[in-house]
């Protein structure tokens, strides 16, 4: 399985415009082939901003990379735009692949 996932910091007073434009838009992830789960995550404001995550579970990282060279990723992020005086500095991208731990036998 690999995990996606994207930090925001989203100026303070805020957080419901940035939530809102995630509400509205249309992902087009339920037709994707390897894609099993998305979320959108708020953290504890601070004094400046809030961090948001948005986490996308996949079965593969081969899965997450033909979805980002998509026609899907394309229609999905042309509307994803947050308002000016929301987002703060550009958005982090982190990937992440689960290890096995289960036992050899």
């Amino acid at each position: 399985m690999y995990i996606a996932i994207n930090r925001f910091k989203i100026a303070r007073g805020q957080e419901a415009r940035f939530e809102e434009v995630w509400r509205n838009r249309k992902s087009y992830l339920d037709d994707v082939p390897g894609f099993i789960e998305f979320r959108l995550l708020r953290g504890v404001p601070g004094e400046e901003a809030t961090v948001f995550l948005s986490h996308s579970q996949w079965e593969s990282e081969q899965a997450f990379t033909d979805w980002t060279r998509s026609e899907a990723f394309r229609l999905a992020h042309q509307q994803a735009r947050s308002p000016e005086g929301v987002l703060i500095g550009h958005p982090q991208f982190e990937g992440y692949s689960t290890v096995d731990l289960s036992p050899n036998i």
